[in-house]
C-alpha cells in the first residue's frame, strides 16, 4: 500500500508540474511530508534528507554568475570572444557552442538564457540559420551538463553515490560531452555548410531586410564596445579562482559564496539585483526531488521499482527501452525529475549482470538532458522567444521536428555507442 501510494504521488508530482506552472520541487516537498508521514518516516529523517550541500552549491554558483551578469563581465567575455572570430560565420556558431559549454561547466544553469539574447540577433544579422544557432547553443550547454559543479552533475553524483556505484565523474562528464559534440557536428554539416563559403555577412535590417542577400566585410567587432573595468577584471579573477578551488578539492559552493559576497561588498549598489539571477527554481527542484527520493529509499519503494525493472527480461533490451522512455518523458517534463526516477530503475538491471554500470548510468544521464532542445523545455522556450524570424510558428514546427529526431535518435545512439560496447 505504501509503495503504491509513493508511486502515485510521484506520478502526480511529475504530471502536475508538467501541465501546470508549478515548480516540481514544491510539489516534491509536499509529497515528502505526506508519503513520509504515511510511511512512518520521522520528520527528523525527512529533514535529514534535505541536500544542504546541493543548496549551497547551486545558490553560491548562480549568485556569482548573477553578479557577473549584472556588472557586465559576461557581456565582456562574449564581446571579446566575438572579436576573436572576426565575423567568420561558421566560427560564430561554434563560438556560441563553446561559450554555452563553458558557462554551463562553471555552474550556470542559465547559460542558454544568458547567450540567446545575444546569439539569436547575431544569427539574423549574419544570415545564420536560426535553428542551427539555437540548437548549437542548447547542445553546447547540454554537453557540459554533467560537469562536477553543475546542478545535473551534483544530482547524478548524489544518486550514484547513494547506490555505491563506481562511475567516474570524468566519464559522467566526458561521454555526454562527446555525444553532444557529435550531434552538433552532424547538425552543422546539414544546416551550416553554406557558412563555410562566405566569411562575413551583414543584414542591416534583420530578417527580410533589403540587402540581406549581399555579402560585405564587417567584423563582429563593430558591435558595441564593452569596457574593461577593474570590477570586471576582479570578477574574472574570482571565476578563475573558483576553478582553482574546485581543482584543489575545496568546497566550490562556499568559495562561490565568498567570491560573490566580496563582489557585493566592493559594489553593493551595482550588484543589488544579483540575487534575482539566483536559480531559485532549480534549487527548489533539485532539493525537493532529492528529499523525496530519500523518503522512497527509506520506505523501500525504490527497491520495488528495481524489481519491476528486472522483470523485463533481457538487460540489454530493458536498457534500450528505459533510455527511450527517459528521452520521451524528459522532453515534456523535468530532466532531473526523470533522472531521479530512471536511475533507481537501473540498479536491479545492473544486478542481473550483462550491463556495464558506468555505460548504462551515463547513457541515462545523457538521454535525460539531450532532449532539452525541445520547445517544451526551458532552453527551447528561450531559443524560441529570442529567435528573430518572420514566422514564429513555422520556426516552432522546425524545432519540434528536430526535437522528435533527437528524442528517438539520441537514446538509440547512446545505447549503441555507450551501453552496448560496455556490456559485451
Amino acid at each position: 500500500m505504501v509503495h503504491s501510494l509513493s508511486l502515485v504521488v510521484l506520478a502526480l508530482v511529475f504530471l502536475l508540474a508538467t501541465i501546470l506552472p508549478i515548480n516540481m520541487g514544491i510539489l516534491a516537498f509536499v509529497g515528502t511530508f505526506l508519503v513520509g508521514t504515511v510511511s512512518g518516516v520521522t520528520v527528523d529523517d525527512m529533514v535529514a534528507g534535505f541536500p544542504g550541500d546541493v543548496f549551497i552549491l547551486v545558490v553560491g554558483i548562480t549568485l556569482l554568475f548573477g553578479a557577473a551578469k549584472v556588472n557586465g563581465t559576461i557581456d565582456l567575455v562574449v564581446a571579446a570572444s566575438l572579436r576573436l572570430v572576426r565575423g567568420r560565420r561558421w566560427a560564430i556558431v561554434w563560438l556560441m557552442f563553446v561559450l554555452a559549454a563553458v558557462l554551463m561547466a562553471l555552474g550556470s544553469v542559465l547559460a542558454v538564457g544568458m547567450l540567446a539574447p545575444i546569439a539569436m540577433p547575431i544569427a539574423a544579422r549574419y544570415r545564420i540559420n536560426p535553428l542551427l544557432m539555437g540548437m548549437m547553443l542548447s547542445h553546447g550547454a547540454l554537453s557540459a551538463a554533467f560537469a562536477p559543479i553543475t546542478v545535473y552533475g551534483v544530482f547524478a553524483s548524489s544518486l550514484v553515490g547513494e547506490a555505491a556505484l563506481d562511475v567516474s565523474p570524468f566519464v559522467l562528464f566526458a561521454v555526454p560531452f562527446g555525444l553532444n559534440v557529435g550531434i552538433a557536428a552532424v547538425l552543422f554539416a546539414v544546416l551550416g555548410r553554406d557558412l563555410l563559403r562566405g566569411s562575413e555577412v551583414v543584414t542591416a535590417g534583420g530578417p527580410g531586410a533589403a540587402g540581406a542577400d549581399t555579402f560585405a566585410h564587417r567584423p563582429v567587432a563593430a558591435l558595441p564596445q564593452i569596457e574593461v573595468t577593474p570590477l570586471r577584471v576582479l570578477t574574472l579573477l574570482g571565476m578563475c579562482g573558483l576553478l582553482v578551488a574546485g581543482s584543489l578539492g575545496v568546497d566550490v559552493g562556499l568559495v562561490a559564496f565568498a567570491i560573490a559576497t566580496a563582489l557585493l561588498l566592493v559594489a553593493p549598489t551595482l550588484h543589488e539585483k544579483s540575487t534575482d539571477h539566483v536559480a531559485w527554481s532549480a534549487v527548489l527542484l533539485v532539493c525537493g526531488m532529492l528529499s523525496y527520493m530519500e523518503v522512497l529509499e527509506r520506505n523501500g519503494t525504490l527497491d520495488v521499482l528495481g524489481e519491476a525493472a528486472a522483470a523485463l527480461g533481457s538487460p540489454l533490451l530493458a536498457a534500450l527501452l528505459l533510455c527511450l522512455a527517459v528521452g520521451v518523458v524528459s522532453a515534456f517534463g523535468s530532466s532531473i525529475g526523470t533522472l531521479g526516477i530512471a536511475l533507481p530503475l537501473a540498479l536491479p538491471l545492473l544486478e542481473l549482470g550483462g550491463l556495464g554500470a558506468a555505460g548504462f548510468i551515463v547513457a541515462l544521464c545523457f538521454c535525460s538532458t539531450v532532449v532539452d532542445v525541445s520547445p517544451f523545455s526551458t532552453n527551447g522556450i528561450i531559443v524560441l522567444a529570442q529567435a528573430q524570424v518572420d514566422d514564429r510558428r513555422a520556426f516552432q514546427r522546425r524545432m519540434l521536428a528536430y526535437s522528435g529526431l533527437v528524442v528517438v535518435g539520441a537514446p538509440l545512439l547512446a545505447w549503441a555507442a555507450v551501453v552496448l560496447p560496455t556490456s559485451l
